[in-house]
């Protein structure tokens, strides 16, 4: 089994701000994340998949196709948007670094032929970051 892995970068704002909690309360649960009119980051997100290298062509994937998925399904929704605002999920669900990395395997996953997707690792801060790997991780591996 080999895995490939693209990385891309985005830019979002976002806010977790919660109105049925007090200041205070958005500030203990989601430090500055809680607050109402929101902040930017600058994510970087990691999509690996896995697969049997076709010997003939000496890879299971085209990187390029890969990239155009990523465009398309990802890119294309989240970079440079609100959110909160701009991406339906997101309007009914907070947009934590959890959510986004299981929205983001949502839309890849059954859009990549000839692999199957491993892992979303999200980075929102170059310290922090988050790795997703279906809901299948467990009973698969």
């Amino acid at each position: 089994m080999v895995y490939l892995t693209r990385k891309v970068e985005f830019s979002a704002a976002h806010t977790l701000y919660d109105p049925l909690l007090d200041p205070a309360g958005n500030e203990r649960c989601y430090g500055k994340c809680g607050r109402p009119h929101g902040h930017g980051h600058n994510y970087v997100l990691e999509v690996t998949v896995r697969g049997e290298v076709d010997l003939q062509k000496g890879f299971f994937i085209n990187v390029d196709t890969l990239k155009e998925i990523l465009d398309c399904e990802v890119l294309d929704q989240l970079d440079h948007s609100n959110l909160n605002a701009d991406v339906e999920f997101f309007r009914h669900h907070r947009p934590t670094c959890e959510n986004i990395a299981k929205w983001i395997w949502d839309r890849l996953q059954g859009r990549i032929e000839g692999c199957k997707l491993y892992r979303v690792r999200l980075f929102e801060t170059r310290n922090n970051y988050v790795e997703y790997f279906g809901d299948e991780y467990e009973t698969t591996r």
